[in-house]
């Protein structure tokens, strides 16, 4: 079988619902690099985020921030920032709404409140802590994406900020994305390196963020604990994450014998 190039999200698809790497699926993944296929995350996360697991699974290239910051085999071939004078026009606009930002570079993040309730939970269920307070973080760094936390359909009211995609991935907070910017157009950039048709590409994930690039892959594959509007867009629909999902897919499509 010719060698392919396969994308798993991290939360949800590579760990499970506790954060761990289930055994079956660290068997997988270092079964399908022995067999020659190309290894990659694509996530939202920023590449801080991931640091360990990369190490974990041995891993060197990735989709980061959904798109917009992208690594192949450890140097970076594409960054999409956000635009500042935007970042200042959502920064007074979630003042006056009172909700809580959290901005991120490729190297650390930084709140616009201290001690935020929902920062508190949203961050805490990616095991990560209440990040440091520094609301101009945005004016000394390149920022990829930045995080809005507030209730369910309250992002509404940032309709008007038409350069940028809002996609909510937590009860009590939204990413906040470039227009455009997707985890599909991260992952064209690296076809583009490598030289490789979408054909050959297939794609696990789980979420909301995950859409545009289960559309885009020629083989896309939603866990068996996926958000129903990407099970109804997948070409493969596997077990869950806690059930080895992922070893049996490789092995149901042929990647794996």
């Amino acid at each position: 079988m010719k060698d392919k190039i396969i994308f798993f999200d991290i939360d949800g698809t590579l760990l499970d619902h506790d954060k761990n790497i289930p055994e079956s699926t660290r068997t997988a993944v270092q079964d399908l690099k022995k067999a020659g296929h190309h290894v990659a995350i694509s996530t939202g996360r920023a590449p801080f985020m991931f640091e360990d697991l990369r190490e974990e699974l041995g891993i060197d290239s990735f989709i980061s921030f959904n798109g917009q910051f992208v690594v192949f085999e450890g140097d970076v071939i594409y960054k999409n920032p956000l635009n500042t004078e935007t970042l200042q026009k959502v920064l007074k606009f979630s003042e006056e709404t009172d909700h809580a930002l959290v901005f991120m570079s490729d190297k650390e993040m930084m709140a616009t409140k201290e001690n935020h309730p929902y920062i508190h939970q949203s961050m805490g269920s990616l095991k990560f802590a209440h990040p440091g307070l520094n609301p101009e973080f945005y004016k000394q760094n390149e920022i990829y994406q930045t995080l809005l936390f507030c209730k369910e359909g309250e992002e509404e009211k940032y309709a008007h900020f038409e350069d940028l995609n809002f996609i909510r991935w937590h009860e009590y907070s939204t990413d906040i994305l470039p227009y455009g910017g997707s985890k599909a157009e991260g992952i064209k950039k690296l076809l583009e390196r490598l030289g490789r048709e979408k054909e050959d590409i297939y794609a696990f994930g789980d979420g909301l963020n995950d859409l545009e690039m289960i559309r885009f892959a020629g083989h896309g594959v939603a866990m068996g604990n996926a958000v129903p509007a990407l099970k109804e867009i997948a070409d493969f629909v596997t077990k869950p994450v806690d059930e080895g999902g992922i070893e049996y897919a490789v092995k149901e499509l042929g990647l794996l014998p």
